[in-house]
């Protein structure tokens, strides 16, 4: 009677871990099943292979065009260094350089142009909103837009239309 006890206060407690990891994995399931994550990861995994694309055509179509001094040509251009024998590889940064140029603008003109017109065309404009402070003129405290003295210096303030014209404070006697 004892081992039926055990067992069952085991499965019990194996129960409630089960229940406890399925609920949590349903909050993992929301967080990975939100929008910005699941674009996220399609826009890396389109990026890379757009990038890699760039790459190859930088390096088998754009470079060979490119003239350079001797025989060789710009991807195999590379400056031997005095000490130690080796080299510069010049040519391999300029196709790197050229490759982040590309990808840059066709982001830039495909990705970014286009979504900030669809931005600015589709969300709504923000309007300025009214004031409900003012600075004091003499002491330059916040002061409520509709107060008619400073609760800070006690002068008396001009009109809220008029909060500019007023530049000196008034004659103590």
């Amino acid at each position: 009677m004892d081992r039926d006890n055990a067992f069952n206060t085991v499965r019990n407690v194996g129960g409630r871990g089960l229940r406890i990891g399925v609920s949590e994995l349903g909050g993992f399931r929301k967080f990975i099943l939100r929008g910005n994550v699941v674009d996220l990861a399609v826009g890396i995994v389109i990026g890379a292979a757009f990038t890699s694309v760039v790459t190859a055509f930088v390096k088998d179509i754009i470079t060979p065009l490119i003239p350079t001094t001797g025989n060789q040509s710009l991807a195999t251009l590379a400056v031997p260094l005095l000490y130690g024998g080796g080299k510069l590889l010049v040519g391999d940064f300029v196709n790197a350089i050229i490759s982040f140029l590309i990808v840059a603008a066709v982001i830039y003109f495909f990705v970014v142009r286009p979504v900030t017109a669809l931005q600015d065309r589709f969300l709504p404009k923000k309007e300025p909103e009214t004031p409900h402070t003012r600075d004091c003129p003499f002491c330059l405290s916040t002061v409520p837009l509709q107060a008619t003295r400073c609760a800070y210096c006690t002068a008396q303030l001009p009109p809220a239309d008029n909060a500019q014209v007023a530049t000196a404070p008034p004659a103590r006697s």
